[in-house]
């Protein structure tokens, strides 16, 4: 299935593909703070729909995974990192998606995430 999503202000906003079977809730200083609902996809499979300039980054910890955000707003649309096998992921946050009922989606909790 295709979802749509954005950033509150609309400045940061994409697509991705695939079918949602549960989230993660993370547990690290990051996540634990701005409340994300993540789903890990191939990043391939996520597009933006405006352009890359848009986005704003941070990096913390490691620096592995770079969290991608609207400077506008402030809302965290997803982060992009490497699973430990080697493939490029984006971690999308599922409260930005249009249309889906968060309550019907299983929740699994992790201290500190690793994609």
């Amino acid at each position: 299935m295709r979802y749509t999503g954005s950033c509150h202000c609309g400045k940061v906003a994409f697509e991705v593909e695939g079918t949602i079977d549960s989230a993660l809730a993370c547990n690290c200083t990051m996540c634990r703070r701005r409340g994300s609902l993540l789903w890990f996809v191939p990043h391939g499979q996520l597009r933006l729909t405006t352009p890359t300039a848009d986005l704003g980054s941070y990096t913390f910890h490691k620096h592995v995974i770079t969290h991608r955000f609207c400077p506008a707003c402030g809302i965290h649309t997803f982060g992009e990192g490497t699973h430990p096998a080697g493939h490029k992921m984006a971690a999308v946050n599922l409260r930005t998606l249009d249309g889906v009922d968060l309550g019907a989606i299983p929740v699994h909790h992790h201290d500190g995430l690793a994609m």
